[in-house]
């Protein structure tokens, strides 16, 4: 069952925050990807913040009264580079897009994305990002399998 962000599972969100670090920090084979003692509560603190001040939404996808899975979305805000080099066309981003490990490949993952993007087609976005960490191959396999191109990269060297 997916509902609207309720504060009674904030713990079990910020459970699953820590899990996707951990897993990036697995995956992350030039070692950059750290948690900091503070990750769990102030990460948490920022994703709320910008829900409440970015037009954004949390759902979560419950399952005996346990979280099994949350995306949050956000409007992004256009700077002024933007303003001169693009359309603007009012954008929501996916910045959490999480599902228990044990239990990824049931479908929450694309509910929970189905979910997002009803909402921001409701608030006339035109456009979804989702930022994907070059490593997370199973990230970028899912956003594939459900329709999204990879339109910007970040290409990196060490030195």
């Amino acid at each position: 069952m997916i509902i609207e962000y309720n504060s009674q599972y904030d713990e079990q969100i910020k459970d699953l925050l820590v899990d996707l670090q951990n897993y990036l920090i697995d995956i992350d084979d030039w070692h950059t990807q750290v948690m900091l003692p503070e990750y769990r509560e102030n990460n948490f603190k920022i994703d709320i913040y910008k829900v409440k001040h970015q037009d954004g939404k949390i759902y979560l996808s419950i399952e005996n009264n346990m979280v099994v899975g949350v995306i949050i979305g956000i409007v992004e805000e256009k700077d002024e580079i933007d303003k001169l080099t693009n359309d603007c066309a009012k954008t929501g981003s996916v910045i959490e897009l999480i599902v228990k490990n044990s239990i990824r490949g049931n479908g929450i993952g694309k509910s929970l994305l189905e979910k997002i993007e009803e909402y921001f087609k409701s608030i006339g976005c035109k456009r979804i990002n989702i930022e994907v960490f070059g490593p997370n191959q199973k990230g970028l396999n899912f956003y594939k399998k459900n329709d999204y191109i990879i339109r910007d990269m970040i290409v990196s060297k060490r030195i």
